[in-house]
């Protein structure tokens, strides 16, 4: 049995084969997934689990260098926005490095999301509550 924290063997699946700057997108329920990346459907029923929840425990395992957000967060779910950000901030404590944060606006979020090694699709049933993570090394 796996000694790590994250039980669901598709996702770490995933994570344990990104290499330095593949992306891992986590979405909403609502975000179209493209047919290119793997898709790993989290969602059962509306807000479970819960993006941040989501997010938390993708980053358990996955060295984060970098994270895209969709622009029209900061207006139509700020509140979900700074919770992104306080997870984002405290891994840059734990990890021992800068996450470098960038915005997009949600159209080119959705074209970014082709080129992600993996969709995670949360029960999230909130606006614009989706991130692309970039992996770092741990070296």
């Amino acid at each position: 049995m796996k000694k790590g924290r994250l039980l669901d063997a598709e996702l770490s699946h995933v994570i344990a084969r990104l290499g330095h700057t593949d992306t891992l997108t986590i979405t909403d329920a609502g975000l179209p997934i493209p047919a290119g990346p793997h898709r790993i459907d989290l969602a059962l029923i509306p807000g479970t689990p819960d993006f941040i929840g989501v997010v938390k425990a993708v980053t358990l395992e996955m060295q984060v260098e970098s994270a895209l957000i969709a622009e029209e967060i900061k207006q139509h779910n700020p509140q979900l926005h700074s919770a992104l950000l306080a997870v984002l901030e405290a891994l840059q404590q734990h990890q021992g490095n800068s996450i470098t944060m960038r915005y997009t606006s949600h159209e080119q979020f959705k074209q970014q999301t082709q080129r992600s090694q993996a969709v995670i699709r949360s029960g999230e049933c909130s606006p614009f509550a989706n991130v692309i993570l970039s992996a770092g090394v741990t070296f």
